[in-house]
């Protein structure tokens, strides 16, 4: 089968007090999803999954939409930092030098409130049992960057605090799953949808 990873789209800056930034889409956000669902609607999906967080659901709503499907939501695939008090796109992050970037590529992150080791093994076990559902199937998962980079490396064998690699928003990641348990990877930030 199939796995077919999805970054949400660029969603806007939330930064807040008290409580939690659940932010939605900008409206590139929601061009960028369009997009990405023209690009996969063609293809056939048999169903999609997607965090409870706001810019996941904002990003499968097209797909959903075009493909008739009700997006599943999964709690297992919300990112480290859901309990944030504050969303700023990583790209703002790195353009100012914000000290927040540091300690993002640290591992320090102070919005993370889920240890590394933990997230990842609630990441690969909830995208496992997705496959496990859908054995010869093709199935979407509309997620977040952290959820990604920790599901292929964990395909490539490979340990990672955060990340090893930048996820573009609406980006594509496919991983074929065996049923032997043998998992390959067949691209990584698809994004020629986006041109």
């Amino acid at each position: 089968m199939e796995i077919v990873l999805v970054r949400h789209g660029l969603p806007l800056r939330v930064e807040l007090e008290t409580g939690v930034a659940d932010p939605e889409l900008a409206v590139e956000g929601h061009e960028q999803a369009a997009k990405m669902a023209a690009y996969l609607g063609v293809e056939n999906i048999e169903a999609v999954y997607v965090s409870p967080l706001r810019r996941a659901i904002e990003t499968a709503r097209p797909l959903c939409k075009l493909l008739g499907l009700e997006a599943v939501v999964s709690e297992g695939v919300a990112e480290f930092d859901r309990n944030s008090r504050e969303y700023v796109p990583v790209e703002e992050l790195r353009a100012t030098n914000d000290p927040r970037w540091e300690k993002l590529l640290l591992g320090e992150w102070d919005g993370v409130d889920e240890d590394p080791s933990l997230f990842k093994a609630r990441v690969v076990e909830t995208i496992e049992g997705m496959i496990a559902r859908h054995p010869g199937g093709r199935v979407v998962v509309v997620c977040h960057g952290g959820v990604i980079n920790q599901y292929l490396a964990h395909v490539l064998g490979i340990e990672t605090h955060i990340g090893f690699f930048y996820p573009q928003y609406t980006s594509i990641h496919r991983v074929m799953a065996a049923r032997s348990g043998q998992r390959s990877i067949v691209s990584i930030n698809e994004a020629s949808h986006l041109r």
